[in-house]
């Protein structure tokens, strides 16, 4: 316990209830707009923490507020793409964390970015429910890539936004399948962040406390969530879609 007290010195202290709040906020955005708040905490995190610690910080508070967004959204999954989606992404994540760990691959974010802030045009701002004819079978190449991706970036929820939107989820569809999805992948990202020595003593204090505020940001976005129209949903889709891309552009050019 001693040693405990002595490593969480103000500092730290500090640091933890910065990311509780800032986890909190994340996932109400997050649960409202159909993904993004944990691409808007990477900057944070790189402040908080440092960048080498960012990508497995994130993917370990995103990960462990998952449960409590999969118990209250439980009875709106799409099982039939989580069959798709998540055997793929599990695979990604392995590779992902080998390539991570072996390179530097963050101009990949330029054209992740990129292909964000295009959702603006498909969509026309929410006005548009679908852009283009997506297969369920679909998913099975999508959930390798976006998991490959996403493991070494740390967040690239809002990529799969235009995907679950043209194969027709809406709303509370759209956030339990997408979390299932995740779920399932978190799993294996954080299997093998840990095999290939990415997650730190700290970096799992940092993720728990980051976790929690998830877990509460979940509950509260869900009543948010329910009174929101589904034209007003897609709309917020789409801008936090398209603000997470000029993030991940602005990061990339300047950073």
């Amino acid at each position: 316990m001693g040693a405990l007290l002595e490593w969480l010195s103000p500092i730290e202290f500090t640091t933890l209830i910065v990311l509780f709040i800032v986890g909190v906020l994340a996932f109400i955005l997050s649960t409202v707009s159909g993904g993004g708040g944990a691409l808007v905490l990477v900057p944070v995190l790189n402040w908080l923490i440092g960048v080498t610690n960012t990508a497995p910080v994130l993917n370990l508070g995103t990960f462990l507020g998952r449960p409590a967004r999969l118990i209250i959204f439980w009875k709106h999954i799409h099982w039939r793409l989580c069959l798709f989606y998540a055997p793929a992404a599990i695979a990604g994540a392995w590779i992902g964390a080998l390539i991570f760990k072996r390179a530097d691959l963050s101009f990949l974010q330029l054209f992740v970015g990129l292909f964000l802030v295009s959702t603006i045009f498909q969509f026309r701002l929410g006005k548009v429910k679908q852009s283009f004819s997506f297969k369920e079978w679909y998913f099975i190449p999508l959930g390798f890539v976006v998991s490959i991706l996403g493991t070494m970036i740390g967040a690239l929820g809002p990529v799969l936004n235009p995907f679950y939107l043209n194969a027709g989820l809406d709303k509370e569809e759209l956030i339990a399948t997408k979390t299932a999805n995740s779920f399932f992948t978190g799993l294996a990202q954080i299997g093998s962040y840990t095999f290939f020595g990415l997650l730190t003593t700290e970096n799992w204090v940092f993720g728990i406390t980051l976790g929690l505020g998830a877990t509460l940001g979940s509950i509260i976005g869900k009543g948010f969530l329910k009174k929101m129209k589904s034209e007003q949903f897609r709309f917020l889709v789409v801008v936090m879609m398209v603000v997470s891309g000029l993030i991940m552009i602005v990061r990339r050019i300047w950073f």
